[in-house]
C-alpha cells in the first residue's frame, strides 16, 4: 500500500482537511521530482486535492484543480496507449486494472460543472457537460443539464434531458415536474412511468400525482386543488408535508389566503424544520398585518439555515426601509436565482424607490420562472402604471385574461387597469361585477369595486358591498374602507368601531389611524385647538424630532402598496 492509497482512504473516510494538506505536500514533491509518482498517481492526487478544496467551498480554486486533473488524465491516456502498443497482453491488463481504481473522468467533469453552477457561470457549466458523450451521461448529469438548459431558455434541449433522466430513473419526480413546467402533457409524462406503476405495488397514486402537477403548471388551480385534496385524503399519503405545501401554494395562487395559511401552518406543525414555501407563508402573514409573527418566523428559519433564500426574503417583509428590503432580496437571489418570491421582493423595493425600469426586469424574470403566478404579472402592471404606461399595462392585462382564462383574479387585474383610464370606467365596473359574481369574497375585487363606488359617491352601495364581504371574513383593508364610507354618511360611532377593528388586525395600518384621528378632531374641534395651542407653547422641537423619526416608517405605513393590495 503506497502513500497515494493512504490519501485515497482518508478521502473515502471524509478527512478532507487532512487530505488537503497531505495531497498538497505530495503534489509539490511530484513537481520537484516528476519521477516520484506515476501519471496515474499524480492524477489521483490532483482529484483528491480538488475534492478537499470543493469541500471547503473554494469553488473557483476547485474548478481550476479539477481542470488540472483532466489535463493530467490526457497525459495518462497517451502514456497508456504507448505502453499498450509496446508491452503486450500483460501490460494491457495492468493498465485496465489501474484504470478501474482511478477517479472517474466523467465525475471530475460533473464536479467542474457543479463549481461553475455555484459560481453562476451557467454557460461554462453547460459547455463542460455538453462535452460528455450522450451515452456516458449519468442521470445526475442529465438532470443538471436539463435544469441549466431550462434556465437558459433552451426548452427543447431541457425536455430531451429530463426525458433521459426518466428513461434511466422512472421515479424521478422532480424531472417529471420539470417536464410539466415546460408544457409537456401530463399523459405523456405518465406514459413514461406506466411500467413501473403497474409492476410495483402501492404506486397507484403516482398517476394522480402527475395529474395534479399537470393542473398546477397549466394554471388550472381549482382542479389542482381538488386533485391534491383527493391524494391528501388517502390514508397512505395523509399528512405528507410536500403535498400540503403544494396545496397551500395552489390556494395562494387561487387567491384563497385563508386556506393557504391554514395548509402552511399544518405543514409547519408536521415539520418544524420546514423551509420550502415558508417565504410565501411569510408574505401572506405580512399581508395580513401579522408582522410580529413574520419576524419570529424569519428568526426561526435563520436558526435552521441561512443558506436558503427563504429567511432572507421573510426578513424583507418586515424591514422598515426599502433599501434594506432591496439588499435582502438581492441576498436571497444570490442564494437561489430561481426564488420567485425574492425577485418579487426586490422588484417591489425597486418600484417603490422609483427605479421602475430595474423593477420591470425582476418582475419579468419572476414571470418567466412562474408563468401561472398572477402576482408576477401584477407587479409588472403596477410598474407600467407607475410610469404612465397604460397601453403596456392594458396589453399585459388582456394577455393574462386570454392566456389564463376568465376568473375572478384575471377579471380584477383587467379591471384595475381599466380604472386608470376615464374612458374605460364602465368596462371596469362590468368586469368587477363579473369577478364578484364568481367569487363574492375575493378581497381584491371587493376593494376595487369599493374604490369605484367611492369615486361615484355611491356610499350606501359601498357600505352594502363591504358588509356583505365582511360577513364571512375579517380583513383590515375592508374594515378600514367601511369606516371611510360610514364617515361619508355621518355614522361616526360605527366608523370608529370599524377603524378600531382594522387596527386590531393590523396595528401598523396608518390609514385607519389617520381616519380615527381625523374623526376625533372633527368631533371636538375646540379641544383639538386648545391642545394644539398648548403644544405650540411647549417645545415644538420635540415634534420635529418625532416627525423625523417617523420618516422611514412612513415608507411602510401603507401596507397595501408593498403587499400587492393596490
Amino acid at each position: 500500500m503506497n502513500v497515494v492509497d493512504h490519501v485515497r482512504d482518508m478521502a473515502a473516510a471524509g478527512l478532507h482537511s487532512n487530505v488537503r494538506i497531505m495531497s498538497s505536500l505530495l503534489l509539490t514533491m511530484s513537481n520537484n521530482n516528476p519521477e516520484l509518482f506515476s501519471p496515474a498517481q499524480k492524477y489521483q492526487l490532483l482529484v483528491y486535492h480538488a475534492d478537499a478544496i470543493f469541500h471547503d467551498k473554494e469553488y473557483r480554486n476547485a474548478a481550476c484543480k479539477y481542470s488540472m486533473a483532466l489535463q493530467q488524465k490526457k497525459v495518462l491516456s497517451k502514456t497508456s496507449k504507448i505502453r499498450t502498443s509496446t508491452g503486450g497482453a500483460t501490460s494491457n491488463l495492468q493498465a485496465q486494472v489501474g484504470a478501474l481504481s482511478l477517479p472517474s473522468e466523467i465525475e471530475v467533469k460533473y464536479k467542474i460543472a457543479e463549481c461553475y453552477t455555484i459560481l453562476k457561470l451557467d454557460k461554462d457549466a453547460i459547455a463542460v457537460l455538453d462535452g460528455i458523450p450522450s451515452r456516458q451521461r449519468t442521470p445526475k448529469i442529465n438532470m443538471m443539464l436539463a435544469n441549466l438548459y431550462r434556465k437558459a431558455g433552451q426548452e427543447r434541449s431541457a425536455v430531451t434531458s429530463y426525458k433521459e433522466v426518466l428513461r434511466q430513473c422512472p421515479l424521478a419526480l422532480d424531472a417529471m415536474i420539470g417536464l410539466l413546467s415546460l408544457s409537456v402533457k401530463g399523459a405523456e409524462v405518465a406514459s413514461m412511468t406506466m411500467d413501473v406503476i403497474q409492476s410495483i405495488p402501492n404506486l397507484d397514486w403516482l398517476s394522480v400525482w402527475i395529474k395534479a402537477y399537470a393542473f398546477i403548471h397549466a394554471g388550472d388551480n381549482q382542479r389542482a386543488i381538488n386533485t391534491i385534496c383527493s391524494l391528501e385524503k388517502k390514508s397512505l399519503l395523509r399528512d405528507n408535508v410536500d403535498l400540503l405545501v403544494s396545496l397551500a401554494d395552489v390556494y395562494f395562487r387561487a387567491g384563497d389566503t385563508k386556506n393557504a395559511i391554514l395548509k402552511f401552518e399544518q405543514a409547519q406543525m408536521l415539520d418544524p424544520y420546514l423551509i420550502k414555501g415558508m417565504d410565501v407563508y411569510g408574505y401572506l402573514m405580512a399581508r395580513e398585518g401579522h408582522l410580529e409573527d413574520v419576524e419570529v418566523l424569519g428568526g426561526r428559519l435563520f436558526n435552521i439555515s441561512d443558506q436558503h433564500a427563504e429567511p432572507w426574503v421573510i426578513s424583507g417583509f418586515y424591514s422598515k426601509r426599502y433599501s434594506r428590503a432591496l439588499y435582502l432580496g438581492a441576498k436571497a437571489i444570490q442564494l437561489n436565482s430561481n426564488s420567485v418570491q425574492a425577485l418579487l421582493l426586490k422588484g417591489a423595493a425597486l418600484r417603490n424607490m422609483g427605479r421602475v425600469q430595474e423593477a420591470i426586469i425582476h418582475f419579468r424574470e419572476a414571470m418567466r420562472l412562474a408563468p401561472c403566478r398572477l402576482d408576477c404579472y401584477e407587479g409588472l402592471i403596477d410598474c407600467y402604471l407607475a410610469s404612465n404606461g397604460i397601453r403596456e399595462a392594458m396589453g399585459m392585462a388582456n394577455n393574462i385574461y386570454k392566456t389564463l382564462g376568465s376568473n375572478a383574479q384575471t377579471l380584477t387585474i383587467l379591471a384595475t387597469v381599466c380604472l386608470e383610464d376615464p374612458v374605460t370606467q364602465e368596462k371596469a365596473k362590468a368586469l368587477l361585477d363579473k369577478a364578484l359574481a364568481q367569487r363574492p369574497d375575493y378581497t381584491k375585487a371587493v376593494v376595487k369595486k369599493a374604490e369605484l363606488l367611492s369615486r361615484e359617491q355611491k356610499h350606501e352601495e359601498g357600505i352594502a358591498l363591504l358588509r356583505n364581504a365582511l360577513a364571512n371574513q375579517s380583513d383590515c383593508v375592508l374594515h378600514r374602507m367601511l369606516g371611510d364610507f360610514l364617515v361619508a354618511v355621518n355614522d361616526y360611532q360605527e366608523a370608529m368601531d370599524q377603524y378600531s377593528i382594522a387596527l386590531s388586525l393590523d396595528p401598523n395600518d396608518q390609514k385607519s389611524l389617520e381616519g380615527m384621528q381625523k374623526m376625533e378632531k372633527e368631533e371636538s374641534p375646540t379641544d383639538a385647538t386648545v391642545e394644539l395651542d398648548g403644544d405650540d407653547m411647549e417645545g415644538s422641537g420635540e415634534d420635529g424630532e418625532l416627525e423625523g423619526s417617523d420618516s422611514e416608517a412612513a415608507q411602510w405605513a401603507d401596507q397595501e402598496q408593498w403587499f400587492g393590495m393596490q
